[in-house]
């Protein structure tokens, strides 16, 4: 990923969106794990490391923290809410829990108009959301910014190139949050503007090529915008050697699968097989009133639909799913961050154990 920005993912609901500011730019990111190594980090060899915001206090023994070696490296480290704290934390600033939390919109004061801040007003909205707060910044620290409730709002060590925002740029509530994300991207760690849809297609159908090789791959396909993309996108890759599976389970839409059936079978050309399955999805949640417990059940019963229909097809290894990153952001960190789990989606928390396919 050389010259990209990596994510590291401290379970903060938002990494995605962090990671969305960051394409929004045409820079590529990665979001990794809070135990990724200074090693593993210096192989990728980004140009930036944003550590997001998280749900735990940096204070608590069995909180995620950070490699105190990173700081090393010489790569630009920019700290989000938690991750600010963080840093406070490995360098040898104090963090203490607040009297009173802040959430919400809060009027923040720019202290230094430099570096994360240049080209902006000298106060604007932004959003706050957190407990704890740096009562102390590390050696060689200054404040950037500051709320009335937050002496310090954001931090820097200007020289090592290590910053500290207590409030969330990423999200719209934030006014000037996309251009203080542009500024760390740009003016701090000088990224290239050279990530696009059209240089994420290739590098997704290479990907694919190589994962699959010649082996076939079934796609549970239900019309939606994830599967549907992911149709194409596999189609582009592999071919006739793609098998899409959709399954009417008796809770679609009035002539879904009609319409799914024209648009991919005789527009697109793709091997497609339809499976009426209702009788099995209702039998099986008759009765069932858990909204979880609900999704599991679907979750299950779908996994052994693509996996019967795989047997029947012959030689298939694969089953890939197409997947909205909201529905992973609410059912996982599919990072191995440690962010709470808001609800099982049927295709990535209420996805069986024990698996006949890989995914």
């Amino acid at each position: 990923m050389r010259g990209g920005i990596l994510i590291i993912d401290y379970g903060s609901q938002y990494n995605q969106l962090i990671a969305r500011r960051v394409r929004e730019n045409k820079v590529y990111c990665k979001i990794v794990p809070p135990n990724i190594t200074p090693e593993e980090i210096s192989v990728l060899n980004p140009s930036g490391i944003i550590l997001s915001g998280g749900p735990s206090s940096v204070y608590l023994k069995k909180g995620p923290s950070i490699n105190e070696r990173i700081s090393n490296l010489g790569i630009p480290i920019l700290g989000i809410c938690y991750g600010m704290q963080l840093v406070a934390k490995v360098f040898g600033g104090i963090v203490k829990k607040t009297k009173k939390g802040e959430y919400g919109k809060s009027i923040l004061y720019i202290d230094k108009k430099a570096d994360l801040f240049s080209g902006i007003p000298k106060k604007f909205i932004c959003w706050m959301s957190h407990g704890d707060y740096v009562s102390k910044n590390p050696r060689n620290f200054i404040t950037l910014a500051h709320t009335d409730n937050t002496k310090h709002a954001a931090i820097s060590d200007r020289k090592g190139k290590i910053f500290g925002v207590q409030f969330h740029p990423e999200v719209v509530h934030t006014k000037y949050g996309s251009k203080i994300i542009s500024n760390f991207l740009f003016k701090v760690c000088e990224c290239r503007k050279d990530w696009t849809m059209k240089s994420f297609t290739k590098f997704a159908v290479n990907d694919i090529r190589r994962t699959v090789g010649k082996g076939k791959l079934v796609l549970g396909l239900s019309g939606g915008v994830d599967s549907a993309v992911s149709a194409i996108l596999l189609h582009k890759a592999i071919g006739r050697n793609l098998y899409c599976i959709f399954v009417d389970n008796g809770l679609m839409r009035k002539d879904e699968a009609k319409r799914v059936n024209k648009l991919f079978k005789k527009h697109f050309k793709i091997n497609l097989i339809s499976i009426n399955a209702q009788n099995l999805f209702l039998s099986a949640l008759r009765g069932v009133i858990n909204p979880e417990r609900k999704r599991k059940i679907i979750g299950n019963l779908f996994i052994r639909v693509f996996e019967n229909a795989a047997k029947k097809i012959g030689g298939v290894k694969f089953l890939a799913q197409g997947t909205l990153y909201p529905d992973v952001i609410e059912s996982k960190s599919a990072f191995g961050g440690p962010s709470a789990v808001i609800k099982s989606h049927h295709n990535v928390g209420g996805l069986p154990k024990k698996m006949g396919l890989k995914i």
